[in-house]
């Protein structure tokens, strides 16, 4: 398995402020980007594994989503990220 507890409290721990907590916009992107560089590594493997393909953009749209958010509601967390993780926008 990819994802384990302790990764994800890692992930949580590095970009949320404690390891609980699962809720904040940032612990959530976190997540999903590493969840999304796993499905894309996977579809470099298996180019005709469409069921992974739709789970993927599902993710990148809930990560959108939430990215969007955090611009509205606070510009300097988006930005910051945005550049800790390394994302483009």
């Amino acid at each position: 398995m990819y994802l384990t507890k302790e990764k994800k409290a890692e992930i949580f721990a590095k970009h949320g402020e404690t390891a609980t907590n699962t809720g904040s916009a940032e612990g959530q992107i976190a997540l999903f980007t590493y969840r999304i560089n796993h499905l894309t590594g996977h579809l470099k493997n298996n180019h005709k594994d469409f069921n992974t393909e739709r789970s993927l953009v599902k993710l990148v749209g809930k990560r959108r989503s939430l990215l969007d958010y955090l611009m509205k509601k606070d510009i300097l967390r988006y930005r910051a990220i945005v550049k800790e993780l390394g994302l483009r926008k």
